[in-house]
């Protein structure tokens, strides 16, 4: 052995890719299929739940068990084989038997599901099938039992995998509300082929039907969508206006900018698994190489009329919504661009305005400081007279002239003093 060691995840990785064999039929024989999701956060479901429903079935049987956490089962049930797998959003179910009823797509042969045990399913059917194979006639019996058995309209019918077999579906529920589908069969084909081929056509109807899904988001979120549109185009044409409110405008881009996004994220899960499924229906198709038969419309064909319409629809829808929401976007920028250039000019007026009070008060200051001298010095020239008036009389001067002669010499001894102390403030 190579003495190096193993990561963990080597062999169940390695075992993965042969987890899920495909069935081994021979014509005559049929299968009757079931797919079960769960309507809301089926991707977060608690699975317990789905391997539970199955044990349920297996213990009717006395059938073994399932290994913990398995997502896959293929055993025997009574005299039939069953295929259960479990996917991210559905659970399958896949019963597969011997020989063919007398009656084609007769219903009593989807009771090997006990009625109670659908009953008590974790989850709503999202479809069901009922395949019938047999071993392949000449062409007039053919047509004859297809002309019989679908609707002739929606009828989609390939010679498949080398010409080996011919499948057929209309794709519509039937009166026991179960999908019908045929597979005639050369008698040398071998029962791994036929099986592939069954497999095959079980996926191609559920990852259809789950791809549908998208489609039924997309009607539902039509009429809103456009109501958002109106009301940003609205909001954009008012901003072009000179008598728009910014505020307000920028406030309700907001809004809708929010609303946008919850739809995305809301939405985003099934716009991308119906791209996944779509994708996965395009590519089954393409292994079973179909070739025309009998100039009928093929699978390929029949899903790029009714099919590939529905996924462009949802993926036009993905991408207004992500439009829409850019849109609104640019437009909260643009509109905060205006709100930021208008607070600036409002920003301006006020500083102008501010400057010229400050420039009054300036000025109001210099009035005062002047009232100031005059008032302080009016007062001081009195105590001054008061206090000379003794020199200047000894002297001979009169009480007036002395005033006169001080009174300058006062103003200017208050005027450098207010200076100063002005001086000493700044």
């Amino acid at each position: 052995m190579c003495p190096i060691e193993n990561h963990p995840l080597r062999y169940p990785l390695a075992n993965e890719l042969h987890a899920r064999p495909f069935p081994e039929l021979r014509a005559p024989s049929f299968a009757a299929f079931l797919a079960v999701k769960q309507p809301s956060d089926a991707a977060g479901r608690d699975r317990r739940l789905d391997r539970a429903h199955l044990i349920d079935l297996l213990d009717r049987h006395g059938a073994q068990h399932p290994k913990p956490d398995a997502t896959h089962y293929f055993g025997r049930i009574g005299k039939h084989m069953l295929k259960w797998e479990q996917h991210t959003e559905f659970v399958t179910y896949t019963i597969f038997g011997d020989g063919v009823a007398e009656r084609p797509f007769d219903s009593s042969v989807f009771k090997v599901f006990p009625e109670d045990w659908l009953a008590k399913a974790p989850g709503l059917r999202i479809t069901s099938a009922l395949i019938r194979v047999e071993v392949s006639q000449d062409t007039e019996v053919i047509a004859r039992k297809l002309s019989d058995w679908f609707v002739p309209e929606s009828l989609a019918t390939s010679a498949v995998v080398d010409g080996t077999a011919i499948m057929a579906a209309d794709f519509r529920i039937d009166s026991s509300e179960h999908m019908r589908m045929a597979v005639f069969v050369k008698e040398d084909t071998s029962d791994r082929r036929v099986g592939r081929i069954v497999q095959r056509m079980c996926e191609i109807e559920t990852y259809k039907s789950m791809a549908m899904l998208g489609l039924a988001r997309s009607r539902d979120l039509g009429p809103r969508m456009g109501a958002l549109d109106r009301e940003l185009t609205k909001l954009m044409t008012e901003m072009s206006t000179a008598l728009s409110k910014s505020d307000e405008t920028l406030k309700a881009l907001l809004e809708i900018s929010a609303e946008l996004e919850t739809l995305i994220a809301t939405s985003s899960f099934r716009f991308g698994a119906t791209g996944a499924y779509g994708a996965l229906v395009n590519q089954r198709i393409a292994v079973l190489r179909e070739e025309r038969y009998e100039g009928r419309q093929t699978f390929a064909e029949f899903m790029m009329r009714r099919f590939e319409p529905s996924m462009r629809t949802v993926a036009a829808t993905e991408k207004r919504l992500h439009e829409m929401a850019e849109r609104a976007i640019r437009a909260g920028n643009l509109l905060r661009t205006r709100v930021d250039v208008e607070r600036s000019a409002q920003n301006q007026e006020l500083l102008a305005s501010m400057d010229r009070r400050a420039d009054l008060q300036l000025r109001l200051q210099k009035t005062v400081e002047g009232l100031s001298v005059v008032a302080i010095s009016y007062y001081a020239v009195s105590l001054v007279s008061y206090v000379l008036y003794p020199l200047t009389e000894a002297a001979g001067i009169s009480k007036g002239l002395g005033t006169a002669i001080v009174t300058p010499l006062v103003v200017a001894a208050v005027w450098l003093l207010v200076r100063r102390i002005r001086k000493e403030v700044e």
